[in-house]
């Protein structure tokens, strides 16, 4: 797509400047990786440099990865060459339909996508969310308010709600 929005440029110039990346478990789930589905589709969405989209992928899932940054998807391809990187503004809305089996958002948060990304679980999907919280920090502009992950997936059943030290974590799954 060729974004040229600030935020693009904002995290293009972040990439650029990381060393290389490697595959990894979303941090909800380390320790916790039993949770996953045997495999099936997944989703990655504000992936970044392709750290979870890559571990996925090694896990045997076909993934999409979805961010704003060229140079970030660059990286994610140097990484993980069978994953489909997907360069889209997420302030639009998700550019993929489901269903998938895992949904992971790392450190991205619109609660306008909360719906998006809850419609696109398959049944018996999980759901991987890790947000900047006002629980246990100062607050600010881009953090969740208290009980905010909770209450915006009323639908699937919660396996691991966090709050603490300026992080959310939620860990839900779609009754199947």
């Amino acid at each position: 797509m060729g974004d040229t929005s600030p935020d693009a440029a904002r995290w293009d110039a972040r990439h650029a400047v990381a060393g290389p990346g490697v595959p990894m478990p979303p941090g909800a789930l380390r320790g916790r990786e039993h949770l996953l589905p045997a495999g099936g589709r997944a989703l990655d969405v504000a992936c970044g440099r392709g750290a979870v989209a890559a571990w996925l992928a090694g896990r045997g899932f076909a993934v999409d990865a979805v961010d704003v940054s060229p140079v970030g998807l660059a990286a994610g391809a140097a990484l993980a060459p069978d994953v489909t990187w997907i360069e889209h503004d997420l302030s639009t809305g998700l550019p993929v339909s489901g269903p998938y089996d895992v949904v992971v958002c790392q450190r991205y948060r619109d609660p306008a996508l909360y719906p998006a990304l809850a419609a696109v679980l398959a049944p018996g999907g999980l759901l991987v969310l890790t947000v900047l919280s006002s629980v246990g920090d100062s607050g600010g502009a881009f953090r969740a308010a208290p009980g905010e992950l909770a209450a915006a997936f009323p639908d699937l059943e919660q396996l691991v709600h966090v709050e603490a030290d300026g992080e959310a974590t939620l860990v839900a799954r779609r009754p199947g």
